[in-house]
């Protein structure tokens, strides 16, 4: 053999001597983190045969379980250290999804693994000394070199420390919706007991203002101050309660299409005489075709005249608002309010969305809350909207929205809209209609007499409880009811509901007229049968509106003229 051909052999040979070597220490380390998973005792290992009947227990389940080895091993099941009622539970589970009978015990714990799915579930697991823990076991079938099923192996781990952790989360939860419970009752009595006093106020200064003889200029003067401090006080109470409720979670929204150019119309109307007395001029859009977009219509007009109010309130004397609609290359809708006043510094734009911020504003003579720009910013994003604002200084601002599009039309008008039916007043009837107003609280009482003093075409009874309204209603069957909700003794929806149920008198339209002014309030008392809900303090045109309307549902009933008719 030449020293050449020498040379190669005994590298042949080295290098498998260097490959055997690997392989050994390649064995060895397999066999080293063999022995660790299975003396771990962070977890359990439990193998079984393909019967189900254990044939390993690791150190992890001794620790966990509290049985040594040879007391389980060829002995019994792991459903034997489950919790029995939740064997039965997941075998009734699985039969329900498969549509297959599963028998309890460890068929019900194998079913899926043996079907070559890796299952993973939570039960709990008995110990020796019978006590209890919750654990996550995972449960994989194994398969010889034929695929046949010869065993089953299950890990476990503890699930105390998380279950532990879940049930102070639930506890905390439950705490917390307990909270929101009785914060949400308490603002509701808090408006309950502001609007109360306010109620008050507000009406007999609105008397006085339109009262026969006319006040002299010093006493017009000082109601338009008590009038003036009164609705930004009420403006103050609806905005701060409106914000808990948003805060909190329960303000409840309703999404539909919406159409823009009805929106605009609306609000051109109701801004329209603040922009004349500061000589502002508004400037609309024109839609070429019908423009819908998904939101709120109460809360998307409510976004839109804070937006157009705050634009007229911050202008020039004399300067321009210009609204513009514009699409988005994301396929939203951009609502652009843009003004001619002063503008925003960087430093106040940072500002703008903090609550009784008014960025330094204090000192304008213009009233305001601070909130607003607030509570619109969270209206938009509850909807599903982005505000955003641009501003230059001494240029003026826009503040814009941006609004889901949405293609979907909404059905017709109600061609019985009964907002038709404010718009005309009923001539006065020479007989008299009976109006019965419920009421404990004689402040109101002495107001509501006040208002229909100036309706020779109505005459006034009245009641102090709601059992007391409930027999003069039965005793004299006014046209309609006027009903306060919280009464002593009954409440005024309990009262409207025996009215309504009596076959005497559930003809008769109660309007519920409250101080109880929340938006579920609101809900509640429509849901409960009220023909219309007023809250306090009383707007005066308002609620003689609703005296013409519901006079002319009464005017109806006796005359042979369709109610439709009667109505429009």
């Amino acid at each position: 053999m030449s020293p050449i051909s020498s040379l190669s052999v005994l590298d042949a040979i080295a290098r498998a001597d260097g490959i055997e070597v690997k392989r050994q220490e390649a064995l060895l380390k397999t066999g080293a983190l063999q022995t660790a998973i299975l003396t771990s005792e962070n977890f359990s290992i439990i193998a079984t045969d393909e019967k189900g009947i254990i044939q390993l227990f690791n150190v992890g389940a001794e620790r966990m379980l509290g049985y040594m080895a040879a007391e389980v091993v060829n002995k019994i099941n792991p459903s034997d250290i489950h919790d029995p009622q939740e064997v039965m539970a997941r075998a009734q589970a699985l039969s329900l999804e498969l549509a297959t009978p599963i028998t309890p015990g460890f068929e019900a714990l194998a079913f899926k693994a043996s079907r070559g799915i890796e299952d993973i579930y939570e039960l709990t697991y008995i110990c020796k000394d019978g006590s209890r823990f919750p654990a996550i076991v995972s449960i994989t079938a194994l398969r010889d070199d034929f695929g046949t099923v010869i065993g089953y192996l299950l890990i476990g781990t503890d699930n105390s420390v998380r279950k532990q952790v879940e049930i102070a989360l639930n506890e905390a939860m439950a705490v917390a919706e307990k909270a929101n419970l009785a914060k949400s009752d308490f603002l509701s009595s808090m408006s309950h007991e502001l609007r109360t006093p306010l109620s008050a106020i507000l009406g007999f200064a609105q008397l006085i203002e339109s009262g026969t003889p006319q006040p002299t200029p010093s006493q017009k003067r000082s109601v338009d101050q008590i009038l003036q401090a009164g609705w930004y006080l009420l403006d103050l109470i609806n905005e701060i309660l409106d914000l808990a409720l948003i805060e909190s979670g329960k303000l409840s929204l309703s999404l539909e299409p919406v159409l823009l150019a009805e929106v605009m119309r609306e609000c051109e109307t109701m801004i329209e005489s603040q922009a004349d007395k500061r000589g502002i001029s508004v400037a609309f859009p024109e839609f070429g075709s019908p423009r819908f977009v998904s939101a709120d219509r109460t809360r998307l007009k409510q976004v839109l005249i804070n937006l157009l109010s705050n634009a007229i309130k911050y202008n020039t004397e004399h300067g321009k608002v210009t609204v513009t609609c514009v699409d988005t290359p994301s396929g939203h809708i951009r609502i652009c309010v843009k003004d001619t006043g002063e503008g925003l510094t960087e430093e106040k734009i940072d500002q703008l969305f903090q609550p009784f911020n008014r960025l330094g504003q204090q000192a304008n003579t213009e009233q305001g809350t601070g909130i607003g720009l607030v509570m619109t910013k969270r209206l938009v994003e509850l909807m599903g909207g982005v505000i955003g604002v641009e501003s230059m200084v001494g240029k003026g601002s826009m503040f814009w929205i941006e609004m889901n599009i949405t293609t979907e039309q909404k059905l017709p008008a109600d061609p019985l809209n009964l907002a038709h039916g404010f718009q005309t007043q009923v001539p006065a009837d020479p007989h008299a209609r009976t109006l019965l107003y419920v009421e404990d609280n004689p402040a109101n009482l002495m107001l509501v007499e006040d208002l229909i003093a100036r309706r020779p075409d109505l005459r006034l009874l009245s009641a102090r409880d709601g059992l007391s309204g409930i027999a003069i209603a039965k005793a004299s069957l006014p046209d309609f009811i006027l009903m306060d909700i919280n009464l002593p003794g009954i409440s005024g929806i309990t009262a409207m509901k025996i009215l309504s149920e009596d076959p005497l008198t559930k003809h008769i339209p109660v309007v519920a007229l409250s101080a109880n002014a929340m938006p579920r309030d609101i809900e509640k008392g429509l849901e409960a049968g009220f023909f219309r809900y007023l809250t306090k303090p009383i707007k005066i045109n308002e609620f003689m509106e609703t005296l013409d309307l519901v006079l002319k549902l009464a005017k109806a009933k006796a005359d042979p003229v369709p109610i439709k008719e009667a109505i429009l």
